[in-house]
């Protein structure tokens, strides 16, 4: 069970900013804006981000680092940026609402908080060894910049994809047509990469746009506008992944992680031969 609650953040008001402010009208910003400094520095540290938006007149993020997240907000002028919770005139959280679309979009990042200590774990509590070099890389995957597909709850697969990938849209789509990802059994985490400049920012974009599923499923069914390959979007994101996968010498797309049925960390590089026995190991996991 996820350790992030909609209200959990209300004990840190005496830490940061709280405002007060009009009846949210969200209109999420296409292209995405331009991340403040200090989000970005947050990013170059491994943090994952949200765009959640622009209500008010503010652009709103989420960033997640080592399990605790924050909101920011950018004023309209672009001249400062508060980071705290947001309410409407009527005392009504707007960032429960932001964060409540967030999933309803099909978002899981918040739900990676289950996978880190809290605060008031003891040391003993927390993980920080791993026997195995297997389950280090497989930490290592969970901490990356991923986006997911298919339904919160199933069983997960992560894969490392660059936009432009023939073999990654084959693997996608048979996961697709054969129902996998529309029926609970799988949920696939992409992480993406690029090999080339434009590839780079398309996985940039897809990292941070609100509705990745959408874009993706779009940009393989031969949507040119889906995954715009826009310079200004951060590429933090995508140079981390890369730095996981250049780390663990990977160096194919699609390369496949997940945890099998015996509780092993499992490797498929390439495309897999035959999905369906891939997918029963998933399932059959835990």
């Amino acid at each position: 069970m996820s350790r992030f609650h909609f209200f959990s953040f209300l004990g840190v008001f005496s830490l940061v900013a709280v405002f007060i402010a009009l009846p949210a009208n969200s209109q999420p910003a296409d292209p995405l804006p331009k991340l403040p400094v200090p989000i970005e520095n947050l990013v170059n540290e491994g943090a994952q981000i949200r765009y959640l938006g622009k209500d008010n007149g503010m652009d709103a993020w989420l960033t997640i680092k080592n399990g605790v997240e924050q909101y920011f907000y950018v004023l309209p002028d672009q001249s400062a940026f508060v980071m705290g919770v947001m309410f409407d005139k009527d005392g009504k959280l707007v960032t429960v609402q932001q964060v409540q679309r967030l999933r309803s979009q099909g978002d899981t990042l918040l739900d990676t908080l289950a996978e880190f200590p809290t605060a008031n774990e003891t040391p003993a509590e927390q993980p920080f060894e791993f026997k195995t070099p297997a389950e280090k890389m497989f930490a290592d995957i969970e901490q990356s910049n991923w986006v997911a597909l298919g339904k919160p709850g199933a069983p997960v697969m992560y894969s490392f994809i660059d936009p432009q990938c023939p073999h990654c849209h084959n693997f996608i789509q048979e996961l697709k047509s054969s129902g996998y990802l529309d029926n609970g059994q799988l949920q696939l985490r992409l992480i993406p990469v690029g090999f080339r400049e434009e590839t780079r920012a398309q996985a940039a974009f897809l990292i941070a746009t609100p509705n990745p599923e959408e874009r993706w499923m779009n940009h393989m069914a031969g949507d040119e506008t889906a995954l715009p390959a826009k310079s200004e979007i951060n590429q933090q994101g995508v140079q981390r992944n890369l730095a996981i996968m250049q780390s663990w010498k990977f160096n194919v797309t699609p390369m496949i992680i997940y945890r099998g049925r015996d509780g092993s960390v499992k490797l498929i590089r390439g495309k897999p031969q035959n999905t369906q026995s891939v997918i029963s190991d998933i399932a059959g996991a835990g």
